[in-house]
């Protein structure tokens, strides 16, 4: 495989910022097993760094990571500085802010507006950075963003900040974030059969050239812990036919939902991560995302259209 597979699927604008469309994700990378939590046994430091540099041979250009993506002895940032720096000019680094976790990697309450200042420079610190690409205000709840997401817009008028977006969000946290400064990402859990309430929301962000950049796409309801051992029948008669594994087929299927949907799929694995830049040329047939489509929405093959499926891409197509 070489750096050109990666183009297969196209690229987006984050602001003045071009990705590939595959892109990764690094709360996988400071641990074996289970992300996020306090026992979480560290992953080998020489492996977590040839990941992220055979990554950006693969021509991965946009990382997604936060400075609670740690386990005892690793931080995935402090990795991505190790293995990286300095770092390549195309390359978009995004993190979040909002959450925290203490030192032994226990939740703390989200962050009070006046504390995400604090949240930003440590990101820089650990990134080794004067400033950050992209940074998202991740949310619980249905809250009001405004005071938050402002105190980051200030940041990002200070020059901390190149660009903003939003993490686990409503459509009326988007609508009120875009009235205080540009939102450039949104980032939602999304994938086959995971939560096919977000598909107009996913249309939204198309229509307002906001990135839509699903999180869990291939561990679904597993969440942090992984992709489970069962499966869907549809993506698993897909895969087949392919001779392509379910992983490849979730994230191919999920790039299929509009040229504006990015993929963040994250491994600590190096074949993992082949096979999951690989997916990006993948190319379903429209029998096969009527079968996935209808997995999605959790109807039989032959049970007819239902509501809001997402916006395709009529091809791999580059969208800037």
């Amino acid at each position: 495989m070489t750096s050109q597979t990666i183009t297969a699927a196209g690229t987006w604008k984050l602001g003045d910022r071009t990705v590939n469309r595959i892109g990764f994700g690094a709360m996988r990378l400071a641990q074996r097993g289970e992300a996020l939590v306090g026992a979480a046994v560290p992953r080998d430091r020489g492996q977590a760094v040839d990941v992220l540099r055979r990554a950006v041979d693969l021509g991965v250009n946009h990382i997604d990571t936060a400075a609670f993506y740690f386990s005892p002895l690793r931080s995935a940032n402090e990795l991505i500085n190790r293995a990286l720096a300095p770092y390549p000019e195309d390359l978009v680094i995004v993190t979040k802010v909002g959450p925290g976790r203490d030192p032994s990697g226990e939740w703390l309450p989200h962050a009070r507006p006046d504390q995400l200042r604090g949240q930003v420079e440590e990101n820089l610190r650990q990134l080794g950075r004067d400033h950050l690409d992209v940074v998202n205000l991740r949310i619980v709840g249905t809250d009001s963003v405004a005071e938050r997401f402002g105190a980051l817009a200030e940041l990002r008028q200070a020059g901390l900040i190149r660009h903003l977006g939003l993490s686990n969000v409503r459509p009326h946290h988007l609508a009120e974030a875009r009235a205080i400064a540009p939102v450039v990402c949104v980032q939602n859990m999304y994938g086959i059969g995971v939560q096919p309430g977000q598909d107009e929301f996913l249309r939204t962000c198309g229509e307002q050239d906001v990135a839509f950049v699903p999180f869990y796409s291939i561990a679904g309801t597993g969440r942090q812990a992984g992709a489970g051992g069962d499966e869907s029948s549809a993506v698993l008669e897909v895969a087949r036919a392919h001779g392509a594994s379910a992983a490849q087929v979730r994230l191919a299927w999920t790039l299929r939902q509009g040229p504006h949907v990015l993929a963040i799929p994250g491994t600590g694995d190096p074949q993992h991560l082949a096979a999951n830049v690989a997916a990006g040329a993948l190319c379903l047939s429209p029998a096969d995302l009527a079968r996935l489509d209808c997995a999605h929405h959790g109807r039989g093959p032959t049970d007819g259209p239902g509501p809001g499926g997402g916006v395709r891409a009529t091809g791999a197509g580059t969208a800037s």
